[in-house]
């Protein structure tokens, strides 16, 4: 998937457990999880507002678009 969820390094960077974040926004601990490991198909508006404002970031702070590289090229060397 071509978005990369960094909420990991935002975590590290204030020395904050998934247990802490997940009680402060309001979401399970595996839900958190789930968004963490990149296995969530959407966010909520208001969850991530509730992510930027415990932690004190932007939405590209925690949420990065990376292009999607196509499988390897068939090779012209036939």
């Amino acid at each position: 998937m071509p978005i990369i969820v960094r909420i990991d390094v935002e975590l590290a960077k204030r020395k904050m457990s998934v247990g802490e974040f997940a009680d402060r926004i309001g979401l399970t601990p595996a839900n958190v999880a789930v968004l963490k490991n990149g296995r969530a198909k959407a966010v909520r508006f208001t969850t991530l507002d509730a992510m930027c404002r415990v932690l004190g970031c932007q939405p590209g702070d925690l949420l990065e678009w990376v292009e999607e590289v196509a499988g390897p090229a068939a090779s012209d060397d036939a």
